[in-house]
């Protein structure tokens, strides 16, 4: 009992100075000099025929009253539950306009002490409801993106296999290329996302929780998994490598499909044929990435296909499930989640695999041939990504 009242006392110390603070400090001073700071974020637009649906957040630490709606610089209509959003509240706008297919809008929320926020929207659109047509679309597109890419990249393997020695070790520093590549990607990526993310939800919070979650959560099974990969040898561990690999890129994979479907949904990108092309060229190093280690521990071919397709689909599968959730209910949030968890996963195993290649040696990795293949594999993701218009 008395280790936790001592455990107790500082945290009963804190409640009491925060009251006193309250009821008696300065605070009262500052609420009477200055008026009250309001903060409105708009997280996500909807359009359906004849009708706009505005959902705005209070990312502010006072009550905010939306008092006007401006549609392209005209005051229009509006309804809402309660116009008035506490601290931390979200809050539903209808707003019936006849807008057009195409066309770019602004719309501006005015608050009754005059401060305005606005949202630019470049294309309007409708926004996909969840339906047959529109699963089927999304379906599609995460597969040709990422599956298909994926497994096609999986058919060099045969022929990977035949590289020995120096060249092996050269394959292994491509593959590290690839992953750092992509692991900065995603990590680039996350951030460009975290100004669409209100103030109170701390985006770089998010983004250091998921990347350190996945480097110690991959740390946690990697540990697991080493008795039951020695005891399978090195083809065991190679094995273990992949689905690793095949499980950060698949991560990856995941919030790129978030923010395509998501761009999709708004209409702010055109998903044509050169798109689609460019994907999928640009992914199929990724399967490269994901056989490397296995080219020189599997004895047989036939013996790893069934590995192959399961590494194959763990790693493009994730497309397709955040092609649907960004087109139908798209979160910022839930968007650098994936992204810091797919980063922190890809530099894990890049780690591991610098790690096995190095032996307990680490100037030994800096060899001509491995310095060519690091920069191989960057200069392929990089290339390649040129597609991506």
């Amino acid at each position: 009992m008395r280790r936790w009242l001592q455990a107790a006392l500082p945290l009963v110390l804190l409640a009491v100075l925060l009251l006193a603070f309250v009821r008696f400090g300065p605070i009262g001073v500052f609420k009477a000099a200055f008026p009250p700071v309001e903060v409105a974020f708009i997280q996500r637009v909807e359009f359906s025929p004849e009708h706009i649906t505005v959902h705005v957040f209070n990312d502010g630490p006072e009550p905010v009253t939306i008092a006007q709606v401006l549609v392209n610089d005209a005051y229009w209509q509006f309804s809402m539950a309660s116009n008035v959003l506490q601290p931390l509240q979200k809050g539903v706008i209808d707003i019936a306009y006849p807008w057009l297919e195409g066309d770019p809008m602004d719309i501006q929320l005015l608050t009754s002490t005059g401060v305005t926020f606005d949202r630019e929207i470049a294309v309007v659109t409708s926004t996909p409801q969840f339906g047959w047509l529109y699963f089927r679309t999304f379906v599609l597109l995460g597969i040709y993106v990422g599956v298909l890419p994926v497994l096609i990249g999986l058919l060099w393997f045969p022929f990977l296999r035949l590289l020995r020695g120096s060249w092996y070790s050269a394959l292994l520093a491509l593959t590290v290329g690839l992953l750092v590549f992509l692991g900065f990607d995603t990590l680039a990526e996350a951030l460009e996302l975290l100004p669409q993310l209100p103030g109170a939800f701390n985006g770089v919070g998010i983004l250091v929780i998921g990347f350190l979650l996945a480097v110690m959560a991959l740390g946690a099974v990697s540990h697991k998994t080493e008795q039951y990969s020695a005891q399978r040898g090195e083809e065991g561990m190679a094995i273990t490598w992949g689905y690793l690999i095949a499980l950060g890129i698949g991560l990856h994979n995941l919030g790129e499909g978030l923010a395509i479907g998501s761009a999709y949904a708004l209409g702010e990108i055109a998903l044509g044929s050169t798109l689609v092309i460019g994907f999928m060229v640009h992914n199929v190093t990724e399967g490269v990435a994901i056989v490397a280690p296995l080219t020189r521990s599997v004895a047989k071919v036939r013996a790893i296909v069934v590995h192959l397709v399961a590494m194959g689909l763990l790693a493009g599968g994730p497309t397709i499930l955040g092609a649907l959730l960004g087109g139908f209910t798209y979160s910022a949030a839930l968007n650098v989640l994936f992204l810091a968890i797919g980063a922190g996963a890809i530099f894990d195993v890049s780690f591991d695999i610098l790690h096995y290649m190095a032996k307990g040696r680490w100037n030994s990795l800096f060899t001509p041939g491995n310095i060519l293949g690091f920069l191989a594999g960057l200069l392929v993701v990089y290339v390649t990504g040129f597609l991506v218009l």
